[in-house]
């Protein structure tokens, strides 16, 4: 991609706007990097269930998902604000992660036991988190604040694009005729899914990596004397010390609705799944055909709620420019919290899409207005290593419901429970409800 008219610069001058196909062209790895979120999220928990877990062991071994995304984003962030290369600031990141990442989805379906799909998750997820934290900064580097809104917005259409196709394709695999099993006991229709998925996160990553340019540091002196002065590890975990004390105001304020925002967000896609299978489904067991049937159908319910988002994506600039970010913000956490609690309610797998509905809205707000009013508040030289801190309030939530909420649901419902998928998820729902309170009191000076 050509660059912009008028030079951009890493620092606080005021950046050209882009054109459609520029932000298309910046976000499109996004794709790729949902689609192998899409593909874990809508079918790790029946592989696991299918390498013979139970459900109240279901928590702990979704473990790597947040763990991996405490340690390796900030991480990955401040090393990649003291990057410059030929290859550029982020980019370089983008690819190596896409390359390990799609390793770790084509090997997944051909576990055999358990332990060993826990450990590729770990590998799988560490590789994503390094492909995706730098493409959130990647936005704010690219982009004046007056287009930040319109550039996560973006990366909603894609991130919903994505899932969608993702979800789809176990589905889309058993009406092509496709049926069995591996001999550990996974699904073919999903075997083939994660491995086609492999190919399409590697090709999606590298169309942006080839089509969007990076430009240098305003003050590469500087640059380099400050990257001399946080040379190495010791040095990049002393400046992600320092920033963890003076993060903005704004952040502290994000970081409570975020907190019960992933909280919620996590009980649906660890307990979604079975609850179809058991609740809408009737299944009795992993090993039965109604299980397998209900987790095919869970694509078209994660399907349903990305092609939400996706078109969600285009409406909320629109929306947030004529009210404000915070309002959209909150309204789309009530919409996601009642399409979770409505589950309740509902047994017929048909109108459960209705459900799906509101947590699409959800969704597109979540990946865009959070990260829309935080980069206004951010200083750009450090713009990495505070989107990698920022993430700290998703994946605290998501640890804590991992190490103690498998412990909660055998305590309360018994080892191996098939009614405890529903009530997880409702508490998901009456989590969003709470985060949506919380938006009240954060500061948007900027929109």
């Amino acid at each position: 991609m050509a660059a912009s008219t008028t030079m951009q610069t890493s620092g606080g001058k005021a950046k050209p706007k882009l054109s459609f196909w520029q932000l298309w062209n910046m976000n499109f790895g996004f794709f790729g990097i949902q689609f192998g979120w899409g593909l874990q999220l809508a079918n790790m928990s029946g592989i696991y269930a299918q390498l013979k877990a139970n459900p109240d062991e279901i928590p702990i071994l979704w473990l790597a998902g947040p763990m991996t995304g405490l340690l390796i984003q900030p991480l990955i962030g401040s090393m990649s604000d003291r990057t410059w290369t030929k290859f550029g600031r982020r980019r370089p990141y983008f690819f190596i992660g896409s390359i390990l990442a799609s390793l770790g989805l084509f090997f997944m379906p051909e576990s055999q036991l358990l332990w060993m799909a826990a450990t590729l998750l770990w590998v799988l997820d560490a590789s994503i988190n390094v492909s995706m934290e730098p493409f959130r900064a990647f936005v704010a580097d690219k982009l004046d604040i007056s287009q930040r809104t319109a550039g996560f917005a973006m990366q909603s259409f894609f991130i919903g694009l994505g899932q969608t196709f993702a979800n789809l394709l176990p589905w889309i695999f058993s009406k092509m005729g496709v049926i069995g099993t591996t001999e550990s006991g996974i699904s073919l229709t999903t075997k083939y899914a994660f491995q086609l998925g492999a190919v399409i996160f590697f090709l999606s990553v590298l169309y942006t990596c080839f089509t969007t340019s990076e430009y240098p540091p305003e003050d590469m002196e500087a640059f380099e004397r400050e990257k001399e002065e946080n040379k190495g590890i010791a040095g990049y975990f002393k400046e992600l010390f320092d920033s963890v004390g003076s993060i903005p105001k704004t952040m502290k304020q994000l970081a409570v609705v975020q907190m019960f925002t992933w909280f919620g967000l996590f009980c649906m896609w660890m307990f979604f799944g079975l609850m179809t299978s058991y609740h809408i489904f009737g299944a009795t067991s992993a090993d039965s055909p109604e299980f397998r049937a209900g987790g095919e159908w869970n694509g078209i319910n994660f399907a349903t709620y990305s092609v939400v988002c996706f078109l969600a994506a285009f409406l909320i600039p629109v929306i947030a420019k004529e009210t404000s970010r915070k309002f959209v913000h909150t309204i789309a956490l009530i919409c996601g919290g009642i399409g979770l609690i409505s589950v309740l309610f509902i047994t017929n797998q048909y109108i459960l899409l209705l459900s799906m509905v509101g947590v699409g809205i959800a969704w597109a707000s979540i990946l865009s207005m959070p990260y829309a009013i935080l980069s206004g508040a951010l200083p750009p030289n450090k713009m990495g290593v505070y989107m990698g801190i920022f993430n700290f309030f998703i994946v605290i939530p998501e640890i804590l419901a991992s190490l103690f909420l498998g412990k909660i649901v055998k305590t309360i419902f018994g080892e191996g429970s098939i009614e405890a998928p529903l009530y997880i998820v409702v508490a998901g729902g009456v989590s969003l409800l709470i985060a949506a309170f919380f938006v009240r009191f954060v500061d948007d000076n900027n929109g």
